[in-house]
């Protein structure tokens, strides 16, 4: 595994590090107590770690994880990073709920299917709480919708914006209204207008490039938004098609006879394909498979299948 991007001195000590697409970016701020804000998946952990060290940081000598929601793609190296380091880990009190309780359905991980690990949460932050990295401030502001537990942080000295998965620039984070409930997108809008109130120059986003052109990205998420709620078939189809991929880049490849049926035992499927598609289960499936094949996100080889989006 590779990551898409070499880290880029963002402020003086902090560092933004850009994953394949599926998986989370995450930030590292080096100095003798460092701190990580988001880890990636568990299984790109090795990846993770190999970053952090070639900046010159010490994985043992970590002080604190930041998390900006608990999904799997944000959350995955936490456990593996608290072992060598015993660092404290801080995030929403609702994800810090999660976390304390062993809620792996509102964390998404036994819906989706995920590979993460519970580890102890020593902080639970509130909107308006504040994160000091060194000689930066980041504001703490809630913004649910994709996740219940999501935050942003906001640096006003420099008009910076790590938006994790509420602001994207041309796409838009799952909304999975099975665990988080039918509100979610009407969450989702609240927060991009909580966004809108901030003086932003340039956002780094929980996946994909940063960029600086904010108003663009809010017309254009909340278009998407909108579309759902007047056509939940297209909610379900980005579902489908996201959660596909995610489930290939987690499992590497899979036997392209079996992967249906594999689909078939799991909840989010299942449940996805009943509320918005009438039960047609293999219908669905071999139409998001043929629309992602058609655009190269999806190829077979000897009989395996497997993404070519990277992690």
């Amino acid at each position: 595994m590779v990551c898409s991007q070499r880290p880029v001195e963002i402020l003086d000590g902090l560092f933004f590090v850009e994953r394949g697409y599926l998986n989370g970016n995450h930030f590292v701020y080096r100095c003798d107590e460092p701190v990580l804000i988001d880890t990636g998946y568990a299984s790109g952990v090795e990846t993770t770690e190999r970053v952090i060290t070639n900046l010159g940081v010490d994985i043992s000598r970590v002080k604190l994880i930041v998390n900006t929601h608990c999904h799997c793609d944000h959350v995955g190296g936490n456990w593996k990073i608290q072992q060598e380091s015993g660092c404290d880990i801080a995030m929403h009190a609702i994800g810090k709920h999660f976390i304390d309780t062993r809620d792996a359905w509102s964390t998404w991980w036994s819906y989706y299917v995920q590979e993460a690990e519970f580890f102890q949460c020593t902080r639970g932050l509130r909107d308006g709480d504040v994160i000091v990295l060194g000689p930066h401030e980041f504001k703490v502001i809630y913004t649910p919708g994709h996740s219940a537990d999501g935050i942003v942080l906001y640096n006003s000295a420099n008009k910076l914006l790590l938006s994790s998965d509420t602001l994207w620039e041309r796409d838009l984070a799952v909304i999975t209204v099975r665990v988080e409930g039918s509100r979610a997108i009407f969450s989702m809008l609240e927060s991009l207008d909580r966004i809108e109130q901030l003086e932003v120059k340039t956002v780094y986003p929980g996946h994909g490039r940063p960029f600086t052109d904010v108003a663009a990205a809010l017309t254009s998420s909340r278009k998407r938004l909108h579309d759902f709620l007047e056509n939940p078939k297209r909610m379900g189809n980005d579902l489908l098609k996201k959660i596909i991929v995610y489930t290939l880049m987690m499992k590497r490849s899979v036997d392209e006879d079996s992967f249906f049926d594999y689909l078939m035992t799991t909840p989010w499927f299942v449940e996805t394909v009943d509320h918005y598609f009438n039960g047609e289960y293999e219908r669905k499936y071999r139409d998001v498979i043929k629309k992602c094949h058609g655009r190269g996100i999806i190829k077979c080889r000897d009989g395996r299948m497997y993404t070519t989006v990277k992690p």
